[in-house]
């Protein structure tokens, strides 16, 4: 019995990395064609990305842009989860589902409804309008692990730190911070990854006046297929992988899934 299940989940898991096999095929393809499996062995289109000025120019804008909004996003969920843990109100949960509602409706409607307020107020096409869009859609992501990371402070510690005469910004630099540093990890890794991967958002806000690795694929469609697209997606996986081992190694990956450490 034991067997089967075990190579039930072997074949399930097989499923599930099959499309994943076969792009990787793809991306080492010696001949210009998505075939599979690859004619020939060549790891040239990875060199594509980095030394082909476009690829390696929408690059550095997916990074710049996943850096930056990963940041913009962590910066408004960490006060208003500060905010939600001080107050203990129902009325402050309406806080809450602002913070949660961009990432929740489908994301063609919040693209729409960026496209519509940045077309409106003059700024439609500027680069940093990304950057505060990418915010406010992937803002649920940290506020999310920041949230578990404040529940999971024992807030006598706090009221201890207070009656010592510690004010509120004395209390969250010495007490809270350290506490909730592996959140604001997770959260940033979160926001970042899933900026870096995302295209309608960007592509609505920005058009084609910054084209990062999702938007360059996009264009590149309409001149035939390259395996270069398949070593961005690829290399896509490896920088997700990377980020969140580095994430698993160096914090504590239980706190980080929200889950509570056990008492001995």
């Amino acid at each position: 019995m034991n067997a089967l299940r075990r190579l039930f989940f072997l074949a399930v898991g097989l499923f599930l990395a099959l499309p994943l096999i076969v792009v990787a095929g793809v991306s080492v393809n010696q001949r210009q064609s998505l075939t599979f499996p690859p004619q020939g062995f060549s790891l040239s289109w990875y060199g594509q990305i980095f030394t082909n000025p476009e690829w390696r120019n929408a690059l550095i804008a997916s990074l710049t842009l996943a850096a930056s909004s990963a940041l913009l996003a962590l910066l408004i969920a960490l006060p208003l989860a500060w905010f939600l843990w001080r107050r203990v109100a129902p009325w402050a949960n309406i806080f809450q589902l602002l913070g949660v509602a961009p990432f929740t409706l489908p994301p063609v409607i919040t693209a729409l409804g960026l496209l519509t307020f940045w077309a409106t107020t003059g700024f439609y096409g500027q680069s940093w309008t990304a950057v505060v869009s990418h915010g406010i859609f992937f803002v649920t992501l940290p506020l999310v692990t920041l949230s578990l990371g404040f529940s999971a402070i024992d807030r006598s510690l706090v009221e201890a730190a207070a009656t010592m005469g510690a004010d509120d910004r004395t209390v969250f630099r010495t007490v809270v911070l350290p506490l909730i540093l592996p959140y604001l990890v997770s959260g940033y890794a979160f926001a970042f990854v899933l900026s870096l991967n995302e295209y309608i958002v960007a592509y609505m806000t920005v058009g084609f006046t910054m084209e990062t690795l999702p938007i360059k694929i996009f264009n590149a469609l309409r001149y035939g297929y390259t395996p270069t697209m398949a070593s961005v997606t690829v290399l896509f996986l490896l920088v997700a992988a990377v980020v969140f081992g580095l994430v698993a190694r160096f914090g504590d990956l239980p706190k980080l899934l929200g889950a509570m450490s056990e008492e001995k």
